[in-house]
């Protein structure tokens, strides 16, 4: 029975939702987080369970052996769930090394752990991107071919298999889930949705790659939490389980629809009798950095989780989108102070001034 969690990258966006998820719905369940904080992980994500007795903290890298095996053998977990990557496609198209070193080597790292001290389960957080690009039609499903365009996608797509290779090796007992494009609350602005609040409440441009017409799917955050829990507790072991939202939308009308959403809000919070000043007007289109790399479509058949495990998405996009923008809404100045010099850096590269 799982009740002992080592959760890594638990301070980044989907591992901070997942561990107020568990302490939320398991209340017999430890969490013990393990993350490195790098950029897009920070405490403060956490700051509302810290003092929770059932939650602790250690700062850490996945790819230190010595590091790893001393927790293991401290803390005797009964599962893990590995969020811990470097996880955006634009950076490790500018430089690979880190994404080979978390993604791939800290894989192995957790996964020879969890073989010495015999862990009931080991979730390998995934991703549809492995899977490659779409065209028009289709869907992926857990038996497509992996086909990984971006560096990114590929020290993934590695990672997935390290965690196959160990469950038939070794019998390591295995699981990963591959999630579409997750969105929601504490989410580090650099992925779109998330880049798109922060700047339209700074009045700042909207950069998007090329005409905006691809196509993702979107999954709000707290459904993935919830398919993720499903899975830790009653997913086959050596499977792989797709995880969507079933709603596919262009680039291009997501921003379209967080800059009439945030009108609307801001017209109401300052008790306009006229509109704002047209946040679409800020939207500006810029040479893809990507190229060939920027896939075209993602799309996910979910049928075996919803079969074997009752599992299927709550929140319509509309419903997830504006409870992200009042999160972000209540939360500038959170936002800001998790945004570093290095980050400012970062962005000038890709988007310039």
């Amino acid at each position: 029975m799982v009740k002992n969690l080592l959760i890594t990258g638990g301070a980044g966006f989907i591992g901070s939702n997942f561990i107020r998820y568990v302490l939320r719905e398991h209340l017999d369940w430890e969490a013990v987080n393990l993350d490195k904080l790098t950029y897009a992980g920070n405490l403060m994500n956490l700051e509302d369970v810290a003092d929770n007795p059932r939650y602790k903290f250690v700062k850490g890298d996945i790819a230190d052996p010595a590091l790893v095996d001393r927790l293991f053998a401290k803390e005797t977990f009964d599962a893990v769930v590995n969020f811990a990557a470097e996880s955006h496609v634009d950076r490790s198209i500018l430089d690979v090394g880190p994404f080979i070193e978390t993604n791939v080597k800290g894989v192995q790292v957790l996964l020879e752990a969890a073989r010495k001290h015999n862990l009931e389960r080991f979730l390998q957080i995934s991703t549809d991107e492995v899977y490659g690009s779409l065209g028009e039609e289709g869907v992926f499903t857990e038996g497509s071919r992996l086909l990984p365009n971006s560096p990114y996608a590929a020290s993934k797509a590695a990672a997935d298999m390290l965690s196959r290779a160990y469950h038939k090796a070794y019998g390591l007992p295995i699981i990963i889930t591959r999630s579409s494009n997750n969105y929601g609350p504490y989410q580090f602005p650099e992925k779109l949705i998330s880049l798109m609040i922060r700047n339209a409440l700074n009045s700042k441009e909207l950069p998007i790659y090329g005409e905006g017409q691809q196509i993702r799917d979107w999954l709000y955050v707290e459904d993935n939490c919830r398919a993720i829990d499903l899975v830790l507790q009653s997913g086959r072991i050596g499977e792989v389980y797709n995880i969507g939202g079933g709603c596919e939308k262009k680039n291009i009308d997501v921003v379209k629809q967080i800059c009439s959403i945030l009108e609307k809000k801001l017209e109401q919070s300052a008790g306009l009798s006229t509109p704002v000043s047209k946040l679409s007007d800020l939207m500006t289109f810029i040479d893809d950095p990507r190229g060939v790399a920027h896939d075209f479509r993602y799309a996910l058949n979910c049928s075996k989780i919803t079969e074997e495990l009752g599992w299927k998405p709550e929140y319509d996009f509309e419903k997830g989108l504006e409870q992200t923008i009042e999160w972000y809404l209540e939360n500038q100045d959170l936002v800001e102070n998790v945004i570093s010099g290095e980050y400012q850096a970062y962005y000038k590269k890709l988007y310039g001034a």
